[in-house]
């Protein structure tokens, strides 16, 4: 659990910005309006609102994530999947591993699921700006639907170019959209400096005892500020742990200044609809255009980092052999996480228009959001304590267990939004769920089904084939484990007598450690026969046929195996057909394909 710094000058701050809070820094876009439009803006109210988006901020994002979450990493790494690797090499074994990989699963899946929601409900939030122009009142909730998938799609059609030539405009734009949060609130705030003193938590509390069960479900709305902060810990890889926690506490002052002075803006015009915009058009009607175009540049920030972390996300489920095999394109040479996965962009294209054209505004939007994010909170506060209770810090655990029982009571207070919406968060998160569970146990099956041979028994039938005389060349074979020999392999050199002067196995093997390669060539386990073993962290991008070179491996033929799955139950019939759709291992890593041969083992399941 080691801390990686990162650059804490203000240039890495700037990027920070940029790169992990455009989610939560867009939330003011639509939380507070989402909120009065289930709420009377009496004073009483909105100080006790204000009061419940402080605490919420602080405790939610500042002590679950910038304090707890992000003081655990891998080389720098964070996330459910970090989570997950931690609990394994600490615990080792047993019911409790177990229980820590289905959360992880469930975990990733509402995250991904969330990956659908944020960029529509951002976008939409933003173009709804565009009612409060004089002259533009009129515009049908159609046509802004049309905007903003219009936005979306050319979003999401230039992702194959790779975001790092313009990421470092992303953080001086999002510098300047904070200011501008801090700036219009405080200006708002002024009009009421009595507003300040909704910090005390007692207005909170005082909002429950006159409200009763209804101040609890507004609980479902105002996590909307929260909204992101998961990012924090799951981008921490990409900047390291300081940089985000300094740039946090900007954030964080800039959101509630901007949150204060909407406060105060819905006291004096308690009938206002849009307060962020109506904020900001009542204090400078010339600059209200230029701020509309800010806003829709930040929501296009916002959600490109969304779809970054969708593709860094799916990667890891890939390299963890959680997910299918995807055809994944390096758009940077410098960056290794900037990828590309062009199934998982269109898909989410796809449903995010489609989620747009069914809910249509972005107060509708609201009800299916939070669950997801509060779920996937809970489940990162439960791995926590499991940690910290296996390490020597362990008040930790306690904090950390203080913190799942608040995350546990918002997550509760959305069961309410279930009927209005929030079933699509379930909806989008079974999908990737269902898939992590069918593929893995597949696999797992599929191993067992193919019943490999052990390398002993292997080598009595090779030799003897070997001392026929072998084909001149090396020929290279994929096994999983060097001492343990797939049928296809059997199939090629005892079945086939095809043998060569030298012959490779190779297997990659994933460990639980994020980065780092290494290799280890094994010569003479048979005549003619090698091993060459290769260690990769499951974010690392591998190059095979580089390593092979450096190792002196020139290859005349790669043979792999193809499994043509028999089996008439439904699940493995699903399996059969991922296994069909998505590449196989050769393909994944970009091995060249004049010189593969494939083998087909036929599989009962």
């Amino acid at each position: 659990m080691e801390q990686h710094k990162g650059d804490v000058s203000l240039s890495g701050i700037v990027k920070a910005l940029g790169l992990v809070f455009g989610d939560i820094g867009t939330s003011p876009i639509y939380t507070l309006t989402v909120i009065f439009t289930l709420t009377q803006p009496t004073r009483e109210n909105v100080f006790g609102i204000l009061s419940l988006v402080f605490w919420t901020m602080t405790i939610l994002v500042t002590v679950e994530y910038a304090w707890l979450a992000m003081s655990l990493g891998r080389k720098g790494q964070g996330g459910e999947i970090v989570l997950r690797e931690i609990i394994m090499k600490l615990v080792k074994t047993g019911r409790l591993v177990a229980f820590a990989g289905f959360l992880s699963f469930v975990g990733v899946s509402l995250l991904l699921g969330d990956g659908v929601i944020t960029p529509a409900i951002s976008i939409l939030s933003a173009v709804e700006g565009l009612l409060l122009i004089p002259g533009l009142e009129g515009l049908s909730t159609g046509t802004l639907v049309a905007i903003a998938a219009a936005i979306a799609i050319g979003l999401f059609s230039v992702q194959f170019k790779g975001t790092d030539r313009v990421a470092g405009a992303f953080g001086p734009i999002m510098a300047v959209w904070f200011g501008t949060l801090a700036v219009t609130g405080v200006v708002s705030a002024l009009s009421m400096p009595e507003i300040v003193t909704a910090i005390n938590p007692w207005h909170g509390i005082s909002f429950f005892r006159d409200n009763g069960l209804a101040g609890y479900f507004v609980l479902s709305e105002v996590i909307l500020c929260s909204t992101g902060g998961e990012a924090l810990y799951a981008d921490m890889g990409h900047l390291g742990r300081r940089p985000i926690v300094k740039s946090w506490y900007f954030v964080f002052v800039a959101l509630y200044l901007n949150y204060l002075g909407q406060g105060a803006f819905v006291i004096a015009n308690p009938g206002a609809k849009n307060l962020l915009f109506g904020m900001v058009q009542s204090q400078a009607p010339l600059l209200y255009i230029p701020f509309l175009i800010l806003t829709i540049m930040a929501t296009i920030i916002a959600s490109q980092s969304i779809i970054s972390g969708v593709f860094s996300i799916v990667y890891q489920g890939i390299t963890t052999r959680l997910l299918p095999l995807m055809r994944v394109d390096y758009t940077s040479r410098e960056i290794k996480s900037q990828i590309y996965l062009g199934a998982v962009n269109w898909s989410l294209m796809v449903a995010v228009i489609l989620v747009m054209l069914l809910f249509r505004k972005s107060e509708n939007l609201a009800a299916a959001y939070g669950m997801a994010v509060t779920g996937s909170m809970t489940i990162t506060g439960i791995m926590m304590i499991i940690v910290f209770a296996h390490t020597t810090k362990k008040w930790r655990a306690l904090v950390a267990l203080a913190v799942t029982l608040i995350d546990l009571a918002y997550l509760v207070s959305t069961f309410s939004k279930i009927p209005h919406g929030a079933y699509w968060s379930l909806i989008l998160a079974s999908i990737p769920f269902v898939t992590i569970i069918i593929w893995t146990r597949g696999q797992r099956s599929l191993y067992h089904a193919l019943k490999p041979l052990d390398l002993e028994t292997f080598l009595l039938s090779y030799e003897q084939i070997y001392a026929k005389g072998p084909i001149r060349g090396t020929g290279l074979f994929f096994t999983r484990e060097t001492d343990v020999v797939p049928p296809y392999v059997v199939h090629c050199i005892i079945r086939s007598n095809i043998i060569y002067e030298r012959n490779v196995f190779i297997s990659l093997v994933v460990t639980d450690e994020p980065l780092g390669v290494e290799t280890a060539l094994t010569k003479g386990i048979g005549p003619g026969l090698d091993a060459f073993r290769i260690e990769a962290g499951y974010m690392e991008v591998v190059d095979i046929e580089a390593l092979l070179k450096q190792n002196g491996i020139q290859e005349k033929v790669i043979f792999y195996g193809v499994e043509d799955i028999s089996t008439r139950n439904p699940v493995w019939r699903f399996f059969s057909v991922l296994k069909k759709l998505t590449p196989n291992f050769v393909q994944f890593h970009k091995l060249p394909a004049s010189r593969l041969q494939g083998v087909v083992t036929r599989v009962e399941m």
